[in-house]
């Protein structure tokens, strides 16, 4: 064990690491990127993490930065989970549900906690919290909260962020801080602090009223319903004055400060849904179709193309229930609307959008029994085929996978995605929410090869300009992270990528907290990052799915 090693863990309850073995597994997370830990730090406790911080920040004013990344489970696609310096692996201990309030509808967790395990505890209260990612299996929710995550029933209930009331965090020197938002007159006593604390409070307020414009006019032009872009400060401060610094935290990839504690809403569980899935022939048309059953207000809409669905055939010998895939035609599209209001809206919802369907198809199941369901739902997660894909060196590589647009650009995205995977000679497989016109892509690629990878960065650039000219964001619920952090200019400009530099710069001086992720990383970079051979074997046991 090195010095650095040996120090801290005679500091720590936790337990600390510097093994080869260790360093190497947590070298990779679940993108396409590789960066080798000096050391792996196991917390207890919130104090815990303090002492990594204050050491860390001590070290960096001493001109030696040791950066500080915070991981869950490694389920990051955007290289966010990785760093160079000590890796905080907080599933191992702070993993637990601390309190539960049914009245207010509250949960108070620990960033590690399975969110599986949660999601099946709130359940058995009449509860649950509805931004689950695909992921919710095997992810944690800090690792949600981090990437401000979403996932099929975001159409009705939003991201992580607006689930998020309350954080407890510490901050790059190791001052501990709760957010919730502040009046007027108590920021005023927080930009007074000598702390860290109240050089963030200065820093925030000086920044709103610097690029008020600037920030006014990103978000008015804004009109996707997802968007993991930068640092979300739509709501940080009201018109009364006050601010809350919590939105900021949220998809912030543990750049600000790394999240301890949470203090999360939740919502009534209702275990009964009805689900209508369709085939349909054609393209345009479900787009058309897709606009009306948003007007239902389902709690998704999901869907997968032809393409998957020959993927699926080819290399894991699907089937498919008659009823929607006949012999002789394949459709387009197969598209699943779920519903999950009380038992008379929701019927009356599953006819009504029967009808609207029933114009464009005849091959059409309404289905309220939940086993009938799961396996219709399987059908949708048919994506795993791609994404676990690995053949003769060419993998499924999450590069370009998690664009949205405005809804109304649905079907120009799709066309973009078509053409400009024709022009790679790439094969095409789509899926994703369609409600949200976020959709995924994986492009199969030999990243062993020079000339592959630098198709995947030409890639980048050009679906990304098109999802910009779209009105979309490049990442609409996985973040921006290492990977697309050479990108957020070309999405909110130049002014707007001076105030993320000067906010990171604000909370965290010294560059410690997982420097490189959401800026600071241009694409030369990013080429020196990629792995050599990509897999998420380290996640096999869980079926990665997206």
């Amino acid at each position: 064990m090195n010095k650095i090693a040996s120090y801290l863990q005679s500091h720590l309850s936790g337990e600390v690491f510097d093994s080869p073995a260790t360093r190497s597994y947590f070298s990779t997370d679940a993108s396409v990127l590789e960066m080798k830990p000096s050391l792996v730090v196991y917390p207890r406790s919130t104090n815990d993490i303090r002492k990594v911080a204050r050491f860390s920040w001590q070290l960096a004013e001493k001109g030696h930065v040791l950066p500080i990344t915070a991981r869950g489970s490694g389920t990051d696609q955007t290289g966010a989970a990785i760093g160079k310096g000590i890796v905080l692996v907080l599933p191992a201990h702070l993993n637990k549900i601390l309190e539960l309030d049914t009245q207010q509808k509250l949960v108070r967790v620990q960033p590690g906690v399975n969110f599986k395990s949660l999601q099946e505890t709130l359940h058995t209260h009449g509860l649950f919290l509805p931004p689950f990612p695909a992921s919710y299996t095997y992810s944690t929710v800090g690792g949600a909260i981090a990437n401000n995550s979403a996932g099929e029933k975001s159409l009705k209930y939003g991201p992580m962020t607006e689930w998020v009331d309350k954080l407890e965090v510490v901050l790059a020197n190791g001052e501990l801080i709760q957010t919730g938002r502040v009046s007027k007159k108590d920021v005023e006593k927080k930009k007074g602090l000598t702390t860290l604390e109240g050089e963030i409070y200065r820093v925030v307020d000086g920044l709103l009223n610097e690029y008020g414009e600037p920030l006014d006019a990103y978000y008015d032009n804004l009109l996707v319903s997802k968007d993991s872009v930068g640092y979300d400060l739509r709501d940080v401060k009201r018109r009364d004055g006050s601010i809350d610094l919590t939105s900021l935290f949220v998809g912030s990839q543990g750049t600000l400060g790394v999240i301890t504690e949470a203090i999360l809403r939740v919502a009534p569980h209702n275990p009964h849904t009805e689900l209508v899935v369709a085939a349909l022939s054609d393209l345009e048309s479900t787009a058309e179709v897709v606009e009306k059953l948003r007007l239902l207000n389902p709690s998704a809409i999901e869907m997968i193309d032809q393409n998957l669905i020959a993927f699926a055939e080819k290399e894991r010998h699907a089937t498919f229930p008659e009823e929607l895939i006949g012999p002789d035609e394949k459709p387009a599209v197969i598209l699943f609307v779920e519903f999950d209001d009380d038992r008379r809206s929701r019927e009356k919802k599953a006819k009504r959008a029967e009808r609207e369907l029933s114009k464009l198809t005849d091959r059409i199941v309404i289905s309220q029994d939940s086993e009938e369901q799961e396996k219709h739902w399987a059908i949708r997660h048919l994506a795993s085929t791609v994404i676990n894909y690995n053949h003769e060196g060419k993998v499924a590589v999450p590069v370009i996978e998690d664009a949205a647009v405005p809804h109304e650009q649905f079907i120009n995205l799709v066309h973009e995605i078509e053409k400009l995977f024709a022009a790679h000679h790439l094969s095409l497989a789509v899926w994703g929410h369609a409600g949200d016109a976020n959709l995924h892509v994986h492009p199969l690629l030999d990243l062993s090869k020079l000339t592959d990878r630098q198709k995947m960065l030409k890639l980048m650039g050009e679906y990304y300009k098109k999802v910009v000219e779209l009105g979309g964001t490049i990442a609409g619920e996985h973040n921006d992270g290492r990977l697309r952090a050479p990108f957020v200019r070309m999405q909110v400009g130049d002014e707007l990528v001076e105030l993320f530099e000067k906010l990171k710069e604000g909370f965290d001086p010294h560059g410690v907290l997982n420097p490189g992720v959401k800026t600071g990383t241009d694409a030369k970079q990013l080429i020196e990052l990629l792995r050599k051979e990509y897999s998420i074997v380290h996640l096999a046991d869980h079926l990665p799915r997206t």
